[in-house]
């Protein structure tokens, strides 16, 4: 049975694929890494152990590796898109020193490693319609600067040490759990919350910006379904392009619509999240990782508008 380490384990993503790991290989084999000020609560600290994991501390979290066995790290600890343009020393602090702490203890202690890249990683000379596996990364951002270098990172400690790096490019989360956090499409996510509580919207995304989305359900079936990959059969490694669904704000609105007819939407551009999300792509070519580790996901976009309807509802209320 895998001993897993989830660094990041109570941030957007972490909270919930720490969860889905615990499910699939038991509570206790499955450690919560968290940063002080932001502790594990509920469920997330009941149902597992939880480890303080800061990734500029490598002595520590080479502690807690020892002391639980692991032998598989799931590092999520990032700041998100605007986030990073905010605090740009920080988010390379996080993003890459900490994960030279995260490989290198993992090279000493023969540990797989995964570290997810994004959509934020390519850049505005970036083919933009079915962007290729292999093409020109050249991103304007701190945030996606980070995320190449996390890539070539990842990919070099396993050619010169062997590190067992696998990855995907995550496009935008959507989650019904976890609330938005500071990222370019987490406008996506607000928008139900508004939906749900009968509010206008006012969307910072100008009409006609396509991006790649993805429902967390999805999302973290792709975190686990490539570490539980056959490593004979990958080609690429960090990081997988990985599609879902790609939509506009006009083209979210008009899902809701179907479902909350009196919802009513209006445009507020936010000049920095407008620019950050011009520079991404309209939609991934995911051919490889379907080819390689046979992805494919569950959810388009009018089977997540109807999920998220029925499940945001009971969440909000609480």
């Amino acid at each position: 049975m895998k001993k897993i380490l989830v660094i990041g384990a109570t941030g957007q993503i972490g909270s919930e694929l720490t969860m889905a790991l615990r499910s699939t290989y038991g509570g206790q084999n499955v450690v919560a890494g968290y940063i002080v000020g932001a502790e594990p609560k509920g469920e997330l600290l009941e149902s597992g152990p939880a480890e303080i994991c800061d990734v500029t501390d490598a002595p520590a979290i080479d502690a807690v590796v020892k002391k639980h066995g692991i032998d598989t790290i799931y590092n999520l600890a990032a700041l998100l898109s605007v986030v990073a343009e905010g605090k740009p020393k920080l988010a390379w602090k996080i993003g890459v020193d900490g994960l030279w702490n995260i490989l290198e203890i993992a090279r000493e202690n023969g540990c797989a490693v995964f570290t997810p890249s994004s959509i934020g990683s390519f850049g505005p000379t970036t083919p933009h319609v079915m962007t290729p596996q292999d093409t020109i990364q050249r991103p304007r951002t701190m945030y996606g600067v980070t995320k190449v270098t996390t890539e070539l990172l990842s990919d070099y400690f396993f050619l010169k040490y062997g590190v067992d790096t696998r990855a995907v490019r995550f496009p935008g989360v959507i989650s019904n759990v976890t609330p938005p956090g500071g990222g370019t499409t987490d406008y996506a996510v607000d928008i139900y919350y508004y939906a749900v509580r009968g509010e206008k919207f006012t969307c910072p995304i100008k009409e006609g910006t396509l991006m790649d989305m993805i429902y967390m359900p999805d999302a973290l079936k792709a975190a686990i379904d490539i570490m539980e990959a056959d490593p004979s059969r990958l080609i690429h490694r960090n990081a997988f392009n990985i599609a879902s669904m790609s939509f506009a704000p006009e083209t979210i609105y008009a899902s809701i619509k179907k479902y909350k007819p009196d919802f009513e939407m209006v445009y507020d551009v936010d000049p920095l999240k407008q620019s950050i999300a011009e520079s991404w792509p309209d939609c991934m070519d995911d051919s490889c990782a379907r080819n390689e580790w046979d992805w494919n996901p569950v959810y388009d976009l009018d089977g997540m508008t109807r999920d998220m309807l029925e499940k945001l509802p009971a969440r909000i209320l609480k």
